[in-house]
């Protein structure tokens, strides 16, 4: 025999579903030896070799020995051959080897065997709908129809198949039992009227759209489906007497406002369409969700004629003055005027957005994008202290104020906003933003002189972030600085140089390691490097050029770079800390006494 290697469809739920506890059937409350073995008159030793050998092969079939388990199903039908749950298993397997033809014989078996039973036929259903047999679909949900006349399912699709086989006048007829099944509805009626105006029954096809009007005199929405279900087939006097007649008996009625404006529209009367526009979008009444959908048609509308940015902006100011039920509409126009590249304009907008929802986190972040491209370092905190209760686990909020109150010189502002901002690193975020994070407390800490915490900060942005050059280069800097674990410095140092080997920065801190370790020749060649680079700029790196050549035994050149670097302005040019009182002391005493001293 043929090995078999069956998907189960349907499980043993279904198959003790099919054994006769479905339909009419399931008034009895125990599943007895005569609903499993069908119709066919069987002794008690049949009926009892019958019962063992069917639940034997739905075990076996629960356990996937699918060979086994057929070959009990077909010894059931030798005991009786008309077992509809035998007949329907039977049928499954055969589809699912390919043999369809057997397949379709045995489920046409058990339906005939069992004509109660829904699922037997809802299978040969589907199976001719995948088939694209439609006629033979067809006649089965009709009979399922006849059969379960409360079920919604044969309804459904018989309304599909009619639908591909054009028989509209029949939709008509299952939306008709629908109706009586569960009441005139507006998707029901819409559907009539467009079957009737496919068989060109226009009378019929606006009489059902009336009616259901008619059935609910009260209900605004129906009466205006009417007037739009008259505006879409041009018939215009029809449509605007439908829409004043709801705009009688309630004035505001936000969807009759919007349908007028429509049919203005339709009917080329411009002034009107653009009045009535406005008073649907100046309308307290009218939901924000309605105006958002009207602005984003007229944006779309303006984009793909005249570009003209004029009258959508005029709108959105106009909205804005009225009270809004949320920051929708003001969060549309801040998004649209960024669009425009006017940035200027967008700010009092996400202002409002801000007032309206403080929580909203993108116009806050667009806010501080702002600010922090103007280095407005006032504006950056007022934006984001409130954002840190708002957003209190976005930590990027954290990490621009504290940098905000550090650039400011307040570092014990900034180290408290860095360690209210730890607590809300839980590793699960941007890992590039929480180095970066971890290497802002590491400076922090030095500028206190709070070394060993901030060492702990860099490994810790080094963990999120190996290759964080910025971190790098500081460690190793203040490393340096502190004369400790050189070895480290100058490794951490060269990666930053061979990932930004044009960096001022970074060639003068490794010049600086190297000339901590006295390796003094090497030092001037990165030094030069530095100088070269743009580090002609920073005091401090021309300060160390005149340290490296004094201890290379060229005494004049020393003297040379201390004095260029003393006449250098305190606030040096490439953003780096200025130089404290005692290093400016320090550089004087070196050029008065023509000799390098040591930090």
């Amino acid at each position: 025999m043929k090995k078999l290697f069956y998907v189960v469809f349907f499980g043993l739920a279904l198959a003790l579903v099919a054994c006769g506890t479905s339909g009419k059937v399931q008034k009895n409350k125990k599943m007895s030896a005569h609903a499993i073995s069908g119709k066919e008159s069987l002794t008690p030793e049949q009926k009892r070799k019958f019962d063992y050998y069917f639940l034997e092969a739905v075990r076996l079939k629960q356990r996937e020995e699918y060979d086994a388990a057929f070959e009990l199903y077909e010894h059931c039908l030798d005991i009786n051959p008309n077992s509809a749950a035998v007949l329907y298993e039977i049928s499954q397997f055969y589809m699912y080897l390919g043999q369809e033809n057997k397949g379709e014989q045995a489920l046409k078996h058990a339906v005939l065997s069992d004509e109660t039973n829904f699922w037997y036929k809802q299978t040969l259903a589907t199976f001719y709908q995948r088939k694209r047999d439609i006629s033979k679909a067809i006649t089965v949900y009709e009979d399922m129809a006849d059969e379960f006349p409360s079920r919604l399912e044969p309804l459904l699709a018989l309304i599909d198949l009619y639908n591909q086989t054009k028989s509209y006048q029949n939709v008509i007829g299952i939306l008709n039992r629908l109706e009586e099944l569960d009441g005139k509805s507006e998707q029901i009626s819409m559907e009539k009227f467009r079957m009737y105006l496919l068989l060109n029954e226009q009378e019929q096809a606006f009489n059902e759209i009336e009616s259901l009007s008619k059935e609910y005199p009260y209900d605004m929405r129906y009466q205006t489906i009417l007037g739009d279900v008259y505006l879409n087939n041009n018939k215009y006097q029809e449509a605007f007497n439908t829409y004043s007649d709801v705009l009688k008996k309630e004035p505001g009625y936000a969807p009759a406002l919007l349908a007028l404006a429509n049919y203005y529209q339709k009917t080329g009367q411009d002034s009107l369409y653009k009045a009535q526009l406005d008073t649907v979008l100046l309308n307290d009444d009218v939901e924000s969700d309605t105006k958002m959908g009207i602005m984003r048609q007229l944006i779309l509308q303006s984009e793909e004629t005249t570009k003209d940015s004029t009258q959508i902006i005029s709108l959105f100011k106009n909205i804005l003055k009225r009270p809004q039920q949320n920051a929708d509409l003001a969060m549309l126009c801040a998004q649209y005027l960024i669009s425009k590249q006017m940035t200027k304009e967008s700010v009092p907008v996400l202002n409002q957005v801000l007032e309206l929802d403080p929580e909203n986190k993108p116009a806050r972040l667009q806010l501080l994008s702002y600010a922090i491209r103007d280095e407005a370092l006032d504006e950056v905190i007022r934006i984001a202290t409130p954002a840190i209760e708002y957003n209190p686990d976005a930590l990027e909020f954290y990490y621009y104020l504290g940098l905000a109150y550090y650039q400011k010189d307040d570092p014990d502002k900034a180290l408290e906003v860095f360690h209210k901002g730890i607590k809300q690193v839980n590793g699960q975020g941007d890992k590039t933003l929480i180095s970066d994070f971890y290497a802002i407390l590491g400076d922090i800490y030095n500028t206190k002189d709070l070394h060993e915490e901030a060492y702990a900060a860099y490994d810790s942005s080094l963990v999120y972030n190996p290759n964080n050059i910025s971190t790098l280069n500081n460690y190793a800097y203040y490393l340096s600085l502190e004369k400790k674990n050189l070895d480290k410095a100058e490794e951490m140092s060269y990666r930053t140089v061979k990932a930004e080997p044009k960096n001022a920065t970074y060639l003068d801190t490794y010049a600086w390691i190297l000339f901590e370790k006295e390796r003094y020749t090497e030092a001037r060649i990165y030094i030069e490097q530095a100088l070269q680079n743009g580090g002609e700029s920073s005091p401090v790196i021309v300060e160390h050029c005149g340290d490296i050549y004094y201890l290379l035994g060229d005494k004049a050149k020393a003297l040379e770079y201390w004095k260029k670097a003393d006449a250098m302005k305190d606030v040096p040019d490439d953003g780096s800390t200025p130089r404290t009182e005692e290093e400016l002391k320090r550089l004087k005493r070196k050029i008065a006494l023509e000799k390098y001293i040591a930090e």
